[in-house]
């Protein structure tokens, strides 16, 4: 083998899915058609569901100084963030090209094989393998990795390689996106409709300003290459009688309406993670975000299968836990993309789910469901409230070295929280102590209990998700442990 598990694709899903498979100890090499990372922003910002995911890895700290908001917006109408509770604010200025920047130099520092202009010509599954033809710098050669993962975007090579199906919807308009420079606009929130179409005007760090114009009536085009900006400021002035021709573009791109899913998120040896999973409209920052969340949730067990830890088995769950959320991240923004892009027929409608939004529980429901905050995988062990949804963010006390419950992720490692100092719990748990982390302390501050919902022990994956909790789990710890990191040999 040339690698345990080959990746493809250097996005944030790849880089993700990379760091996280060296934290589990395995050696994967990376491949990327492009010789340098493009330094597009696209994508802005994370949701508080991955601030969360940074957070755990001890991450955040790499982006700098991070603005962070509770205003946010559902189909372009306003929704206040605060009412979900939570550790973590969205942040809102962090372009994607920091966020590659930041997960490249993670994972290359972990010891991942990054390999730059290499584009993947097939891909042959084999019984215990999986070979893959890439034209390099050398020539054309072929690389045999155990498992292989498409994070190759939405024109994923592996995803047609390997014979998935990617029903959906195609694109029925084209949009523009632009950063740019020597401009002053004043600011237009998503979703303020013009008689022809849609503009955004939001600014960015740096003196830059963002763009998107939506002209309805544009039949998408299968571009080779970004829009010149003459079209996006002649598409901008037809909308809104402005001029903007003199500004500077830092960057341009076209995207459309799409929506696709895989109907599989795996084909033996072959995974999809991102946007090669799932396309859609780009609304609320949302597909940037579950594609890290699509990577920390595969990363983790791979690692564990590929290194005998765990029953390839575990490698059905990817499938089963992330295949919904992909399914429901594409039923929200195709909602969205109807009040926000549709003409003022949908005005009606914008006006009822405005009265709706100002009740709390829905404004809750909206924030959370664009914030990833409302995934709860289906785990059957019973009917604790924490289980199968992440662990909060707690205070500990009594331990010399962990003051958060997060800080215990840092090493990607389970991790079982002795909140009751339990010494039978712990002589339980101890035959399975080269896989998972023992942590004996005590939650601290006023509402630690109340967020933890009376738990006297959680059993936390890597990924951060509650796998077991007493009281209220189904079947013991043993059984919980087995499941999740493997029978004891």
């Amino acid at each position: 083998m040339d690698a345990a598990v080959i990746v493809v694709g250097a996005g944030p899903a790849g880089m993700m899915l990379a760091g996280e498979l060296r934290l589990a100890g395995v050696d994967v090499i990376v491949l990327e058609r492009l010789a340098a990372r493009t330094g597009e922003s696209r994508g802005l910002g994370f949701t508080a569901r991955t601030m969360e995911v940074f957070d755990q890895r001890g991450l955040l700290s790499r982006f700098g100084d991070i603005e962070t908001s509770n205003v946010g917006h559902f189909g372009g109408l306003p929704v206040d963030f605060g009412v979900l509770e939570g550790a973590h604010q969205a942040a809102k200025t962090v372009p994607q090209s920091a966020t590659e920047t930041v997960l490249e130099e993670w994972a290359t520092r972990l010891g991942a094989d990054i390999r730059r202009r290499h584009e993947v010509l097939s891909v042959t599954g084999k019984e215990d393998s999986v070979e893959v033809e890439v034209r390099g710098p050398g020539g054309v050669q072929t690389l045999r990795s155990e498992y292989l993962v498409g994070c190759d975007g939405g024109r994923s090579t592996v995803r047609k390689a390997a014979g998935f199906a990617f029903p959906g919807t195609p694109a029925t308009m084209e949009m523009f996106l632009a950063d740019v420079k020597g401009i002053t606009l004043e600011p237009r929130m998503i979703g303020e409709t013009l008689p022809g179409g849609m503009v955004m005007v939001g600014p960015l760090p740096g003196g830059i300003t963002r763009l998107i114009v939506c002209e309805r009536g544009t039949p998408p085009q299968r571009r080779e290459k970004p829009p010149t900006w003459e079209e996006v400021a002649a598409a901008w002035q037809r909308l809104t009688g402005d001029d903007i021709s003199h500004a500077e573009p830092v960057w341009i791109s076209a995207f459309g309406d799409a929506t696709r899913q895989a109907t599989e998120y795996r084909r033996g040896r072959v995974f999809l993670a991102g946007d090669a999973a799932h396309i859609h409209l780009p609304a609320g920052g949302q597909g940037m975000n579950t594609s890290i969340q699509d990577a920390v949730n595969l990363g983790w067990k791979l690692g564990a299968v590929v290194q005998g830890r765990a029953p390839e088995r575990l490698l059905d769950t990817y499938q089963a836990e992330r295949h919904p959320v992909g399914k429901r991240l594409l039923m929200n923004t195709q909602a969205q993309g109807l009040l926000f892009l549709s003409g003022a027929e949908m005005q009606p409608l914008r006006d009822v789910v405005s009265e709706l939004i100002a009740y709390p529980e829905v404004s809750r429901h909206f924030a959370a469901m664009v914030s990833g905050l409302e995934i709860r995988y289906d785990i059957d062990g019973g009917s604790h409230p924490l289980l199968g949804r992440r662990m909060p963010d707690v205070p500990l006390a009594g331990h010399k070295l962990i003051g958060r419950t997060t800080e215990a992720l840092r090493a990607a490692r389970g991790v079982l929280f002795d909140l009751a100092d339990n010494a039978e719990l712990r002589r339980r748990a101890a035959p399975w102590r080269d896989r998972i982390d023992l942590i004996t302390a005590r939650p601290s501050g006023p509402a630690a209990d109340d967020r933890l919902a009376g738990a006297a022990a959680v059993l936390v994956r890597p990924d951060g998700y509650v796998a077991w909790a007493a009281p209220g789990s189904h079947g013991d710890l043993p059984m919980a442990l087995e499941r999740w990191f493997g029978p004891v040999i």
